[in-house]
């Protein structure tokens, strides 16, 4: 059952939960625990957990809620929730939860014959092993029910947490599972995945209606979309692409959930909207960030490569798309995980979904665990220096010293431009922990680009197995290509 935030739920007499509080869930250790739900107006609700009992009495609309106080990992345990009926909910676990969302890259599941759209999606690499080997009953998952809404709703119906096991990991998220499953080897405590994502959808329709009219490019359409009946008519095509209403269908109903943090793999339905994703997308980092708390960790990926390599540096969407990625990192207690070597130029659903599940648990050691000995990141440029026709650049994220990809014996992914703006290839040698690069066809270098490509095949790493992340020096708007 869906229901606006302000509609009233009098007639239902009787307690209930939201699907999200329900057998086998995942609770947040070491903070205060919200667990809420709808009765009667005025009738007393009491919740029993680990022999403490909190009572509460539903509002005007029937919505009660309580909170449990933080606690360490540890179940199962037991609740029970009484008012003219009484409800047990059985197999809870406190640990870490974590809300997975995006589009189709965090759709995509472990085994998709198991998946809500058999087919969708094509196997990841090793998916039936990695299915057999899925025995984790600490790692659980809730999935998100595809909603769409014009008004920001109450509930969502879910599909229940499911527990890890062979029988269910097929319909888990790629992404989300291996995250998951690198954690809970690392920290040994449960972990929950709230997974919410949507193939094909653009960040607009993540965030909220409040945020979202904050940005001009939008006002008008949230502001009509107020006007309109809470839920699409049933034959309205593409309605998940429409701004705000994943986010009132599928965000809006998880709060107030307590969480660890935020995983996001979004940003192939926004390229050729750079510019614009430069301020959108921190705008849903602050906005999912206002329901949650400042400090909720937020890690996201990078797009990976994809399309055909070019034989010569050119413009990109992609290229564009990932730098405004990469600049959201400027918000505290964010974090990226680099995709840029394990995409697929010819499909842009990657079948390797352990690197991006690693890599994204790597950032949330850094970021989220507070591990400070980590290297959670490949070599990120820092600062350039120009004398004569060479140009010598420094990086940080160095982990353990640079290297090139394993395999490869020349440095590769380097541009240069001198100050007729056109961008040739570099010759790049590694010395020491800096890049330094030579063009003959330029002999005043005055920009440098690495990776700037749908599909580059920059070959930059530190020791540690990280890729260098792609980056340019200079903000020169789209540029002719001058082709070999």
């Amino acid at each position: 059952m869906l229901l606006g935030l302000g509609g009233s739920i009098a007639a239902h007499a009787t307690v209930r939960l939201p699907a999200l509080v329900g057998d086998h869930m995942v609770m947040q250790r070491n903070v205060p625990v919200p667990v809420w739900g709808w009765a009667a107006p005025g009738e007393q609700v009491t919740v029993t957990f680990l022999k403490q009992t909190y009572t509460a009495t539903p509002a005007a609309d029937g919505k009660w809620r309580v909170a449990l106080p933080a606690m360490p990992a540890g179940g199962p345990y037991l609740m029970t929730i009484k008012g003219q009926n009484t409800l047990t909910v059985k197999d809870i676990l406190v640990g870490d939860v974590w809300l997975a969302s995006g589009q189709s890259n965090m759709e995509l599941p472990l085994r998709d014959r198991n998946a809500p759209a058999p087919g969708a999606y094509p196997l990841i690499v090793n998916a039936e092993q990695e299915v057999a080997m899925a025995d984790f009953p600490q790692i659980r998952q809730f999935t998100v029910k595809k909603v769409v809404a014009y008004q920001p709703q109450a509930e969502n119906e879910g599909y229940d947490w499911k527990v890890c096991s062979p029988s269910t990991a097929g319909s888990f998220s790629a992404v989300g599972y291996f995250f998951a499953r690198d954690l809970y080897q690392r920290y040994h405590v449960p972990i929950g995945l709230i997974s919410s994502p949507w193939g094909g959808t653009p960040a607009e329709a993540w965030v909220s209606p409040e945020a979202l009219k904050q940005l001009p490019d939008f006002q008008d359409k949230v502001t009509a979309l107020a006007q309109r009946p809470a839920r699409p008519e049933p034959l309205e095509r593409d309605a998940q692409n429409t701004p705000t209403v994943l986010y009132n269908g599928m965000i809006a109903p998880l709060q107030p959930y307590a969480i660890k943090g935020i995983i996001w793999y979004q940003g192939e339905s926004n390229t050729g909207r750079a510019a614009q994703y430069r301020t959108l997308f921190p705008a849903l980092i602050r906005d999912w960030r206002a329901r949650w708390g400042a400090e909720v960790p937020f890690l996201f990926v990078q797009l990976a490569n994809f399309t055909s390599a070019l034989p010569f540096p050119a413009e990109s969407d992609w290229a564009e798309l990932r730098e405004a990625q990469a600049q959201a990192l400027a918000l505290p207690r964010t974090g990226m995980a680099v995709a840029i070597d394990i995409g697929d130029g010819a499909d842009i659903h990657p079948a390797n979904k352990q690197d991006v599940g690693h890599r994204l648990a790597l950032v949330a050691r850094q970021v989220a665990y507070g591990d400070k000995q980590v290297v959670a990141a490949g070599p990120t440029f820092q600062r350039m220096s120009v004398r004569g026709n060479q140009v010598r650049l420094s990086f940080t994220n160095l982990g353990t010293g640079l290297t090139l990809k394993t395999g490869n014996s020349t440095l590769s992914g380097f541009a240069v431009a001198g100050a007729d703006k056109q961008f040739h290839w570099a010759a790049a040698t590694l010395v020491g922990s800096e890049v330094v690069l030579t063009c003959a066809a330029v002999p005043v270098p005055v920009a440098v680009r690495y990776d700037w490509a749908n599909n580059p095949l920059g070959n930059l790493y530190n020791k540690d197995g990280l890729p260098a992340a792609p980056f340019r020096t200079d903000q020169w708007p789209r540029l002719a290509v001058a082709k070999p």
